[in-house]
């Protein structure tokens, strides 16, 4: 591993979209109680009466997982910038479908349990997605800078 790649910002922000979907699968995205019974949604299934439902729900966790393996790979080609805007803007694309994911499971089940409350790794997908954003944006700017002074040579 090259450590002039740190050296450059949107790697830093693409670690960060990284450790953020890496907490955001292990952390639950719903919760809600009904009476003793507590029903937690995950990226990967849907815990109600001590029974575990994975589909469609684990749709959630396959785009996420597509997410992060997409941001290592633009992390990795930080010696191509056009290939890690195509890459980001592609992984921009994912984690937008796993944002859409969460906001339709949760909004499903917010209709059955009015009295639930978001988990934390929504707010993580949603970092991970800002992240994203911004390390695409200074890629930009890097590629545009190399451009504008190879134009001066």
């Amino acid at each position: 591993m090259n450590l002039n790649m740190w050296q450059r910002i949107q790697t830093v922000f693409l670690a960060v979209a990284a450790i953020a979907l890496i907490v955001a699968l292990v952390q639950p995205l719903w919760e809600a109680r009904v009476g003793e019974e507590k029903i937690i949604l995950t990226p990967f299934y849907l815990l109600q009466n001590n029974q575990y439902l994975y589909y469609p729900y684990a749709l959630t966790a396959v785009l996420t997982v597509a997410g992060l393996t997409l941001t290592f790979l633009t992390i990795r080609r930080y010696d191509n910038r056009i290939v890690q805007v195509k890459l980001g803007l592609f992984n921009t694309l994912i984690l937008t479908a796993v944002m859409g994911c969460i906001v339709i499971f949760v909004l499903q089940l917010n209709k059955q349990y009015p009295l639930a409350h978001n988990g934390i790794a929504m707010y993580f997908v949603f970092a991970a997605v800002v992240c994203n954003w911004l390390a695409v944006r200074f890629i930009r700017r890097d590629e545009k800078l190399v451009r504008d002074s190879d134009r001066l040579r």
